[in-house]
């Protein structure tokens, strides 16, 4: 499955849609993504939009999958107590460079709503130590997100 996972992200393996259930690194992603918006108590519409255009612009999924993807994402997360599958997936498959994009992501979710919840910051955090990222380099990744939000 893991060299599944690394020929997709190679290019190797274009012929698989994003949704396939066979795309684990989407889906641990969207996991991620959908455990962080719903940090401050539950996820809205803006936040599964930002979630949903994320997908897309990052990963390519097109956008007539990507709603399926982030549903199948929050059941995951609905039935998982454990943030370490989903961040084993994604360290298992993803360089160091495209594991800081993943915080990236994350915190631009985090920061969605204009403001960042006390829970959110923990929950980033502590991804970027299952990612084994660096904390400079979620600190780099944070000050992206926000500009790329125009929160600098």
């Amino acid at each position: 499955m893991i060299g599944r996972l690394k020929s997709l992200l190679a290019g190797l393996g274009a012929d698989t849609a994003p949704d396939s259930d066979d795309d684990g690194v989407h889906l641990a992603a969207a996991a991620l993504l959908v455990e962080a918006a719903m940090m401050d108590g539950g996820m809205d519409d803006g936040e599964r939009a930002r979630i949903a255009r994320t997908l897309s612009e990052r990963f390519g999924v097109p956008r007539e999958t990507v709603d399926s993807l982030i549903d199948r994402a929050r059941s995951r997360t609905d039935q998982s107590t454990q943030l370490i599958p989903f961040t084993r997936t994604l360290k298992d498959a993803l360089p160091y460079d495209e594991r800081t994009v993943i915080l990236e992501m994350l915190w631009e979710i985090a920061y969605a709503n204009g403001e960042l919840h006390d829970y959110e910051s923990n929950l980033v955090r502590r991804i970027a130590g299952l990612l084994f990222v660096s904390d400079r380099d979620s600190g780099e990744a944070r000050k992206r997100a926000l500009a790329r939000l125009g929160l600098d």
